[in-house]
């Protein structure tokens, strides 16, 4: 089993910054894409950035220039640095990891998720 931790989240005011952890422990031969969503009250999860293992990032269009996703393999960790939060940005942010188990299944596990709230 694998398991996807998140850690960092918070209350914050407009404009201020936070750091989102995520660690991944269990039985992991190789961790591939690992990315965060997050999911605001009342709408569908939605992929804010992703990062593969040689580090290529993607972000959503509405994250652009203000979020940052890193990565250290062998921590098997994955970060995200917000900044300039607005309240839109509110929601649970879930962890997730494409990976390869020790034994051979492929599989993708998410985390139990960390509240973000921005205040205005």
């Amino acid at each position: 089993q694998v398991q996807l931790v998140e850690s960092g989240g918070g209350l914050v005011q407009a404009g201020g910054s936070l750091r989102l952890t995520c660690l991944a422990s269990g039985s992991i031969f190789r961790l591939n894409d690992m990315a965060w969503y997050r999911q605001a009250p009342g709408k569908q999860r939605e992929l804010v950035a992703v990062i593969s293992t040689d580090g290529l990032t993607t972000y959503a269009d509405s994250v652009k220039g203000r979020f940052a996703i890193s990565r250290v393999n062998i921590k098997n960790t994955v970060y995200l640095q917000m900044n300039s939060l607005q309240p839109e940005d509110t929601g649970v942010y879930y962890c997730n990891a494409r990976l390869l188990e020790r034994t051979g299944r492929l599989d993708s596990s998410w985390g139990e998720g960390t509240q973000v709230t921005v205040s205005s």
